[in-house]
């Protein structure tokens, strides 16, 4: 890869984007994480992967504009991957973690939207500025944003095209945790690294029924949540867990604090 680079520890695909001076978000940006993105989908070994930027200052800042100008004069075919690579990222088993430092908007705050999780250092900023180019989100903007945090507020994001603080974003429901600017990245990859000690099947089959389920009626979500939890209930390693879970339990009656994960 050129442009994304890839590390790898405790579980964790890093994908570190470098398109200095601001990140600018290009067609063979996005090929590149599309076929790494494919790559991570079969490997038994990632649990959880993370985008993150190189550049300091920018996650991405938006969409190369040269290529939009390229767009503007008509369509051009590799114009597809920008739905693409995000659709991929949605749809990988591996919950996919945006760890935003910096400017995020435009295309760049649009692939944000297509992970499961966003978390943000204290210094990030976010804006959809389309409508001030005369245009409007392209990527999924409208319709992720929409879905994430109720069509009035993303209305009101896209239609003023304001730029976001971390906190005024996390208080909309756009990022899940704000994070000091200090120590960002490996805060960022601690957590993801605890997240990834979960067993990878559960990961999935809990990534598949928040992201598919969103998009059923309720009633067929209840269904394939269903389906899903008695699928891992029957698994060996559901089983094998399980039983030490009633073995922990056992041993330890008395305690009124036993606890699977860490407490935040």
């Amino acid at each position: 890869m050129t442009m994304w680079s890839r590390e790898d520890g405790g579980g964790v695909a890093v994908l570190t984007y470098r398109n200095p001076p601001r990140n600018f978000l290009t067609f063979a940006a996005l090929e590149e994480l599309d076929a790494e993105l494919a790559r991570l989908e079969t490997d038994p070994d990632i649990r959880v992967v993370t985008l993150t930027s190189g550049v300091p200052g920018y996650f991405v800042a938006h969409a190369d504009l040269d290529e939009l100008a390229e767009l503007s004069r008509g369509p051009v075919p590799r114009a597809r991957i920008w739905y693409t690579a995000m659709r991929r990222a949605e749809r990988i088993p591996q919950p996919v973690i945006a760890a935003i430092d910096g400017q995020a908007w435009g295309g760049g705050l649009e692939l944000s939207l297509a992970c499961t999780l966003r978390w943000a250092s204290a210094d990030a900023h976010f804006s959809l500025l389309e409508t001030a180019l005369g245009i409007i989100p392209g990527a999924g903007g409208t319709q992720r944003l929409a879905r994430l945090i109720g069509p009035g507020r993303a209305a009101d994001v896209v239609l003023s095209g304001d730029v976001l603080t971390a906190e005024q974003a996390r208080t909309y429901g756009i990022v899940e945790r704000v994070l000091p600017a200090a120590g960002f990245q490996a805060e960022a990859l601690r957590l993801a690294r605890h997240m990834a000690a979960r067993p990878a099947a559960a990961l999935a089959a809990a990534k598949r029924a928040l992201v598919d389920g969103a998009r059923l009626p309720l009633t067929d979500g209840l269904r394939l949540e269903a389906a899903l939890f008695a699928e891992r209930l029957a698994s060996p390693e559901s089983r094998a867990l399980q039983e030490d879970a009633r073995r922990r339990y056992a041993e330890a009656a008395d305690d009124e604090h036993i606890t699977f994960g860490e407490r935040r």
